[in-house]
């Protein structure tokens, strides 16, 4: 059995130990399947809009009180068997002074992009005293969730270095693979000093008390499995080494990465979530044993009348039955036009369908 085999650290002391999401993290038996959705805390809620009314982005992810009650609205909303943190990737960059805004309908944009060796001095690392107000929300909701467990995510050193590099999103990553090629030296510093950013803001979220915590890579998907081995997978690799033993499960997510899914499970996820394209079993075999998977109905089923969705649904269910440790999520985030009902429908399914 390899190191990243191995049961995912201590047993868990907090009332949301014995739930079913993290029995599933475990490979454990359970009575259901779990169901949760990236993105369910936000856009698709109408009383997300309501109360983000007037509100920046980033300003909203600072107040203990705004992320408390948006965390919430899905868990009473849906019954899914998970919350996740309401925050964004960006959050530990603005924390250490990097000048960036989230624009609507763009996303995170850089001021300076990181794009020499004297950029990387404005990294600075990140302390628990620059986000105290992750440690006040991640207490408030711990109390409020009980035996619903609270799911902490950061974003990927690759993922991170994209927005920097770039200076905002990007469909090629142009000047990222030129910095990944051209000066290998300064991407692998860049990465390694983002990895220890993640692995701190991980750290506050773990022990403010949340129960597990995901990696998001949402653009490592553009990389070979070549280039993700040799320039991405050490700082991903540092992350996961980081909150190892802190008994809580490491999740493993990006889009587009059906041939990487073996590389990010062995860079230390103890569950590797999957997008729509490549079928559970599939990505079980490619992944390899050891591992619980997450997923995959393609979000935009959602938009398809309730027959065709449960049909869907079934089709993952399907795929993996008999995989031990299996965690019903969608391929990739709820879509801002998302019928709230849908997913509540959704839910209720997959509880039902597999009750044992």
């Amino acid at each position: 059995m390899s190191a990243n085999d191995r049961p995912t650290g201590r047993p868990q002391t907090s009332p949301a130990a014995d739930s079913v999401f993290l029995k599933a993290c475990r490979r454990e038996p359970v009575p259901h399947t779990p169901v949760w959705f990236m993105r369910q805390a936000g856009r698709s809620l109408p009383e997300y809009l309501k109360v983000r009314e007037g509100i920046a982005m980033l300003d909203s992810c600072m107040r203990p009180d705004l992320v408390t009650e948006i965390t919430m609205q899905p868990v009473r909303r849906h019954n899914v068997d998970a919350a996740i943190f309401f925050s964004d990737i960006v959050v530990p960059l603005k924390a250490i002074g990097i000048d960036l805004d989230i624009k609507p309908g763009v996303g995170p944009v850089v001021d300076r992009p990181v794009r020499t060796r004297a950029d990387l001095e404005r990294l600075r690392p990140l302390e628990p005293d620059d986000v105290t107000y992750v440690t006040e929300a991640v207490g408030m909701l711990v109390q409020e969730l009980g035996t619903t467990p609270l799911i902490g995510f950061a974003g990927a050193p690759f993922t991170l270095a994209s927005y920097l590099v770039e200076g905002g999103p990007s469909r090629h990553h142009e000047h990222t693979k030129a910095m990944m090629y051209g000066d290998p030296g300064l991407w692998a510093d860049l990465l390694d000093r983002l990895a220890g950013i993640t692995s701190a803001f991980l750290n506050v979220q773990i022990e403010a008390g949340a129960s597990a915590v995901q990696l998001f890579d949402s653009w490592v998907g553009a990389l070979s499995p070549a280039d993700y081995r040799r320039s991405v997978m050490p700082a991903s690799a540092k992350v996961f080494d980081a909150v190892a033993g802190r008994g809580v499960p490491r999740f493993h997510f990006g889009v587009g990465t059906g041939e990487l899914l073996g590389l990010m499970g062995e860079a230390g996820a103890d569950v590797v979530g999957v997008d729509w394209r490549v079928p559970l079993d599939e990505a079980a075999r490619r992944i390899g044993p050891g591992k619980a998977l997450q997923g995959n109905l393609d979000p935009a089923v959602l938009f398809a009348p309730r027959e065709a969705v449960e049909a869907k649904a079934r089709e993952v269910l399907d795929a993996a039955s008999g995989l031990p440790g299996h965690i019903f999520n969608l391929g990739h985030g709820v879509l801002p036009a998302t019928d709230p009902d849908a997913l509540t429908r959704l839910v209720a399914y997959v509880h039902e369908q597999t009750a044992r």
